[in-house]
């Protein structure tokens, strides 16, 4: 077992290399947001999608634009408004007067990189129409079913849900994002970085392609040949089982304050997302770190306060937080 692991760990070092390539590209463009630009990467490595949430202004729209243009796909920006239909994201049946016939227009889904765009400012009808290119990676119009694009990744954007004109995303919607990141203002570095790099009136975003999509395609075969140890599998499934049921875990502490733990799905996107993890940095297997490191990611979005948590303050971060600090290290 440790010459298999060795061999897939010399393998991820070799193949990873391109990804200091990848993020020195985006960093001519972005100053800072590394934790951002991060888990953009975790999430396209890992085949998944992701859910940033920020106020305006903090770069979610640029860095997407850039990473697309860095590996070379295909790019839709859709923004979500409120008057927004769900044919104008999947396509439609266009009616021909001629011979009476149908023909299929293809909406801007059938993409590689789609950027939802303020996705809390569409009613959930349009929000929907996402579910099924999320999950299955195709969409139905009328009676034909279309396969979408390879690689094919949702990066949505959202404003903070007390802002004025926003709506709140569906469970079954949020669940299907394997991320959700929050990200803050820049520090005062950075933001000094910011304005000499971008207050100008003709600023051009010029970014090389370093990556094709090819490349993203084999990366992701490597990440599932990535080692996780049993122990760290069980370590998985104790942290997802403690937002369900605390008490059994003697996490005392969190009793009554969960309304709904994490699902199922939550213990595959954390294997998966923390093999992405291990694979960003240049390793063949993961750590109890890796999950650690993107645990918060995985699951902020998963657990659901009840009642008394938000009388007394206490988020889901905050729960998610205690779950990781109580469960046992392996």
């Amino acid at each position: 077992m440790n010459g298999g692991i060795t061999v897939i760990n010399e393998k991820v070092q070799k193949e990873s290399v391109f990804i200091s390539d990848l993020v020195s590209e985006i960093h001519k463009v972005i100053i800072g947001q590394d934790y951002l630009i991060e888990r953009l990467l975790v999430g396209l490595l890992a085949n998944g999608h992701v859910l940033i949430e920020g106020v305006p202004g903090l770069a979610k729209t640029l860095s997407v634009r850039v990473i697309a243009d860095a590996i070379n796909t295909g790019f839709q920006r859709l923004q979500f408004t409120p008057d927004l239909l769900p044919a104008d994201l999947v396509g439609t049946l266009v009616y021909n007067p001629k011979d009476g016939g149908f023909t299929t227009k293809k909406g801007p889904i059938f993409s590689n990189i789609i950027l939802a765009d303020e996705i809390n400012r569409a009613p959930a009808k349009v929000q929907s129409a996402l579910l099924e290119s999320m999950q299955e990676r195709q969409v139905t119009i009328g009676e034909n079913t279309f396969k979408l694009p390879e690689p094919f990744m949702v990066l949505a954007t959202q404003n903070p849900v007390e802002q004025e004109g926003t709506y709140p995303l569906p469970e079954a919607q949020v669940d299907r994002f394997m991320l959700k990141i929050n990200i803050g203002y820049p520090n005062r570095n950075e933001e000094l970085g910011i304005l000499r790099s971008m207050a100008v009136t003709d600023k051009k975003i010029d970014v090389r392609q370093v990556v094709e999509p090819s490349r993203i395609l084999e990366s992701r075969k490597l990440v599932n040949e990535i080692y996780i140890d049993e122990k760290i599998e069980r370590y998985i499934i104790d942290i997802v089982f403690a937002t369900r049921e605390p008490s059994t875990y003697g996490i005392k502490e969190l009793d009554g304050l969960i309304e709904y733990g994490a699902s199922p799905r939550a213990s595959i996107y954390l294997a998966v997302a923390a093999k992405a993890y291990a694979f960003l940095k240049g390793r063949g297997y993961v750590t109890p770190q890796d999950v650690k490191s993107i645990g918060m990611d995985v699951l902020r979005h998963r657990v659901t306060p009840s009642y008394e948590a938000e009388a007394e303050d206490r988020t889901a971060e905050d729960i998610v937080r205690k779950v990781f600090e109580e469960i046992e290290v392996p």
